[in-house]
């Protein structure tokens, strides 16, 4: 069984499939960490030398191999991940698809805490956090919303994201 979350940056995809890994004991892959490792790169520094659509490529046949394992895996893709090429038909081919939905304020307020890390905001000023979120969002849910279950996530603990998880794994099962 292979589970991926999907979901805007700061939704918790990477926290989740962390508590989701270790407590259903599944292999872990986060999608740009493998592309990065495999670089010996950070995601900014790829997309900086290499381009967009090099990395979008690259993460394509990350995703594709990762999405043919036989082992139990939980995997977290990135925020864009479900947009390029067919990639959400191919995550909810080979994989039990969960969106993690988070709110715009919610997310604006988490990722002012460390813009830097994320080349898609490095430069947007605090205040135009929200609007910029929001209207990425707008684009991307439409993608996003293909995904087999949608857990939302404001209000809740990570723990309780990760065990609404776990019951609906169960119930896929």
């Amino acid at each position: 069984m292979i589970i991926t979350l999907v979901g805007y940056m700061g939704t918790g995809k990477s926290h989740i499939s962390n508590i989701l890994s270790n407590k259903l004991n599944f292999k872990l892959f986060d999608l740009d960490k493998e592309i990065s490792n495999k670089f010996e790169l950070s995601i900014a520094e790829i997309f900086k030398n290499h381009g967009e659509i090099f990395f979008r490529k690259t993460e394509k046949e990350t995703l594709d191999k990762i999405l043919s394992s036989d082992e139990s895996v939980i995997l977290s893709v990135g925020g864009g991940t479900p947009v390029y090429y067919d990639n959400m038909e191919r995550i909810n081919d080979k994989s039990i698809s969960v969106y993690l939905r988070t709110g715009v304020s919610t997310l604006a307020e988490r990722l002012k805490k460390n813009k830097e890390k994320r080349p898609l905001i490095a430069k947007i000023a605090d205040e135009d956090l929200p609007e910029f979120i929001a209207k990425h969002l707008f684009e991307r849910n439409p993608f996003y919303s293909k995904a087999h279950y949608i857990v939302d996530t404001d209000k809740k603990t990570t723990e309780e994201v990760a065990e609404e998880i776990i019951q609906i794994a169960l119930r896929h099962h």
